[in-house]
């Protein structure tokens, strides 16, 4: 089995041309000393830090970069701030998985984090809590697991978030432990001309399993700019199993810069549900590492951009060990003048016999002036494998529109259907109603505008 991390995003060293944040190595030693890290967290700090300072900022140069122009970011407004008190929207706080929430967690940066329990996690050993609580008394779980996941060396934003985030989840379950109740986590940052960064840490250990919903959120200001950086790390050990729910619904003012990583281990199991509808540009980073023998990964994306939104997925199947199985599904709709990008990569290591990759990304324009990009691809080093790889950008036709409206229904409707009929299948790879009716909700606002 191989355990290197597979990276096809190669880096072009130029000269630094584009602005910088205004952040200095005294902003993190402060960051490290708020928290009280012991002397290996901050070492990780200070290290993602000087690889921050050593990259430069991504440009149109930069392969994985091409189709994403951030020029427009000024960086010169953006400081470090506590989020506005604006009261998280009351539909987030809703259980989207079952009638009820094991936990509840809330965080605003700069606020006092809040927390809703409604079964005792302890007894089980089980460690659901925001990122200053888990410094302070889970350090060792934090210790051994955070940053061999997504690395500093990453990207400039991975080791921004990883110098620079004070606020976070760390989600621990211990060998066996099998929880019935969802967790539930919402990262609320409201503002404006700010800077805002979180990390989610989450461990699975053998034979243990979970379901998770996560979202990042914020009100649309009406001026300004805000930066929001983020890593995702997931580890789910051997015979694990975790459901991953996560939403990115931002401000339309929002710049999001985001690198996600799972790794699974033997015969773990993981199923990643992602639906994003907010921010005015997201750049997202998301790797799938199939360690394990028999380890298998579902990844369902859903997203939907009007006005001039800006969406770049990045996504990357590694499978690093034989009898492996991933299976990804992206479906996204466009309107206005927005735009999306997706890349894919499906790489198969020598060893990797017996897989069986799919990816496939399916976009539906819905004005003369949206546009989608859509790049599968394939790195095969092993000879007994399956996979595939599809993606479709169309319209919608117009013939069972007609048939529909020769049946009574209005053009608007019609359309309506057909739009619901194409995230059909990714509303069936959804195993809870809740979050089922969320994303309908997601496209019927933007349907709405």
């Amino acid at each position: 089995m191989s355990s290197r991390t597979v990276s096809r995003r190669k880096r072009v060293v130029r000269k630094q041309e584009a602005p910088e944040f205004s952040f200095t190595r005294e902003d993190v030693e402060g960051i490290s000393q708020a928290l009280g890290e012991p002397d290996k967290l901050k070492a990780q700090r200070m290290a993602a830090w000087e690889k921050f300072e050593s990259l430069p900022m991504p440009s149109t140069s930069d392969e994985p970069w091409r189709r994403t122009d951030i020029r427009g970011l000024d960086l010169d407004r953006i400081k470090m701030q506590a989020s506005t008190k604006k009261p998280v929207a009351s539909e987030l706080l809703q259980p989207l998985v079952a009638e009820s929430h094991g936990a509840l967690l809330v965080l605003r940066p700069g606020h006092t984090p809040e927390f809703q329990e409604e079964e005792n996690l302890q007894e089980d050993g089980v460690v659901f809590t925001d990122w200053t609580t888990a410094v302070r008394e889970h350090a060792e779980i934090i210790e051994r697991t955070m940053d061999t996941i997504v690395p500093a060396e990453d990207g400039k934003f991975a080791a921004l978030a990883a110098a620079m985030s004070q606020e976070g989840v760390l989600l621990y379950v211990p060998a066996g432990v099998q929880l019935q109740q969802p967790l539930h986590s919402i990262f609320w940052a409201p503002g404006t001309d700010a800077a805002f960064f979180h990390r989610v840490l989450i461990v699975l250990e053998r034979g243990a399993s979970a379901v998770f919903f996560h979202e990042t959120a914020s009100p649309t200001e009406s001026e300004g700019q805000t930066v929001h950086a983020g890593i995702v790390e997931i580890s789910v050990a051997e015979e694990a199993s975790l459901k991953f729910v996560e939403v990115q619904n931002l401000g339309g003012h929002v710049w999001n810069f985001t690198h996600e990583r799972a790794k699974v281990a033997r015969e773990g199991r993981l199923d990643w549900i992602f639906g994003a509808v907010g921010s005015q540009l997201t750049k997202t980073f998301s790797d799938l590492d199939l360690t394990g023998q028999g380890a298998e990964g579902r990844f369902s994306g859903f997203y939907f951009t009007s006005e001039r939104q800006h969406f770049d997925h990045d996504t990357q199947q590694n499978h690093l060990a034989p009898d492996t199985m991933s299976d990804l599904l992206f479906k996204g709709a466009l309107v206005d003048q927005s735009r999306s990008v997706w890349q894919g990569m499906i790489y198969v290591a020598p060893e990797a016999q017996k897989t069986d990759g799919f990816q496939a990304n399916r976009n539906l324009i819905l004005s003369k002036k949206a546009r989608a990009d859509s790049i599968p691809g394939l790195e095969i080093l092993a000879d007994d494998v399956r996979c595939t790889h599809g993606a479709t950008v169309g319209q919608l036709e117009d013939l069972p529109i007609y048939y529909l409206m020769t049946r009574g229904f209005p053009r608007e409707e019609a359309e309506r259907m057909m739009i619901d009929g194409f995230f059909a299948p990714i509303m069936e790879r959804i195993p809870f109603d809740g979050v089922r009716e969320r994303f309908r909700r997601m496209i019927e606002a933007k349907l709405g505008n």
